[in-house]
């Protein structure tokens, strides 16, 4: 079974669509700034994600769609659906993941921060718990074992290796270094090992991984791969499962090249299989990959100002309603709803915000724009809305769904 690539956004008759329906037409009376999200192009993402992975002989793959990227209820009710789990950072991204009825046995809890009560939680939430909590250190280890013995439960639990290993992408998403937060150096996991006390009441299930996030070339993820393999076969006991974490990149600037998601698939199955007896079951924790592209921002042209060279295309959405750009200086495509003829110029498109960083693009070449027009920011299905805030005093960003019937709802 193949499942075709899902492009949302295209131009038709200088209009622009997503999936088959026309951007200005079905959201006319709705209030600018707002997200608009494609369940097509979501269940598209997973499904040709899910099938690499079979496709590679991963077989009984858990692909545990990472909820920080973008926690709407619907898309995740649409998500468990196809059969997805739910990795998780927090006790508010386990209820959620929770009422969108997914599993208790689909879903992993990473993160270095837990709390006593986040991991009571995740034990009571189910007679048997959650499917793994992925351990990010060893006092960590300690409190899931001390709260398991308190609830007279077993803990299932995965060990985070961090695998030393610097990855190309943006500083702030990098998590696989030795003087990153995240996870456990080799030496102190076998430490661990040793410890007949630490593990009374917690089953060692898997182990995990995870270096970053948008990553673009897969030297560092072979590298990190070979090191948690060695680790596995050294083990006494055979694991369940290893997860590979996620971060797979996403293509918001095509110029950028990319490894692709059958080149990532193809590199973990061979990893595997080339250094192990027995392959456990692969455990993946997509966020971006899976959202990105499925999401557009829509905002409205307040005015152009003019400042010599400098022209401003000022808008009513900002960085608090969308913070990547001015975060991590992240490139999204900027796409006017209807384009008007005439010849493109450089524009720097701007928010509201007291911030010199309040922008979306600067000097990018658009055609010509004028006040109240709209346009669309694109791929911002993962880390928009999420990240979003009341900055300035403004309200949420709001959320509308197409579903695969073309219809427009809210969450």
């Amino acid at each position: 079974m193949n499942i075709k690539s899902h492009l949302s956004l295209s131009y038709k008759k200088n209009k622009l669509f997503i999936d088959d329906h026309c951007i200005n037409s079905i959201t006319k009376d709705l209030k600018t700034p707002f997200y608009l999200y494609s369940v097509k192009a979501l269940e598209s993402n997973y499904l040709n994600f899910y099938l690499a992975a079979s496709n590679n002989g991963l077989s009984n793959p858990l692909v545990c769609y990472a909820l920080k990227a973008n926690p709407n209820l619907s898309l995740l009710k649409s998500l468990k659906v196809l059969g997805a789990g739910a990795d998780i950072v927090s006790g508010g991204e386990l209820k959620q993941a929770l009422k969108a009825k997914i599993p208790a046995s689909k879903i992993v809890f990473s993160g270095v921060g837990k709390t006593e009560d986040e991991i009571r939680l995740a034990l009571k939430c189910h007679r048997d718990g959650i499917y793994s909590f992925n351990v990010e250190s060893i006092e960590e280890l300690e409190m899931i074992g001390t709260v398991a013995q308190s609830l007279n439960k077993k803990a299932r639990v995965a060990l985070r290796l961090n695998p030393q290993v610097n990855v190309k992408t943006h500083k702030h998403i990098s998590t696989g270094g030795k003087s990153h937060k995240f996870g456990i150096l080799k030496v102190d996991i076998e430490k661990s090992l040793k410890k007949k006390s630490l593990w009374k009441n917690i089953d060692l299930v898997g182990l995990s991984m995870h270096i970053g996030s948008q990553l673009t070339c897969l030297k560092a993820t072979e590298k990190a791969l070979k090191e948690i393999v060695k680790l596995a076969s050294a083990l006494p006991s055979p694991l369940e499962f290893i997860d590979v974490g996620g971060g797979l990149g996403v293509p918001y600037n095509e110029d950028h090249p990319l490894s692709s998601l059958e080149e990532y698939m193809s590199l973990v199955a061979k990893t595997l299989k080339s250094n192990m007896k027995v392959i456990p079951r692969v455990v993946f924790e997509p966020g971006r990959f899976i959202v990105a592209n499925c999401g557009v921002l829509v905002t409205e042209v307040i005015r152009i100002k003019k400042s010599e060279e400098n022209k401003f295309i000022i808008v009513d959405g900002g960085m608090n309603d969308f913070v990547r750009s001015s975060l991590y200086g992240a490139y999204h495509h900027v796409l006017p709803l209807s384009k008007r003829s005439g010849n493109p110029s450089p524009c720097h498109v701007v928010g509201p915000i007291c911030e010199t960083a309040d922008s979306f693009a600067s000097n990018r070449s658009l055609p010509p724009i004028k006040s109240r027009d709209r346009i669309c920011i694109g791929d911002v299905g993962a880390y928009g809305h999420s990240m979003s805030s009341t900055y300035n005093m403004r309200e949420r960003t709001k959320e509308y769904i197409l579903d695969v019937d073309g219809n427009l709802k809210t969450n």
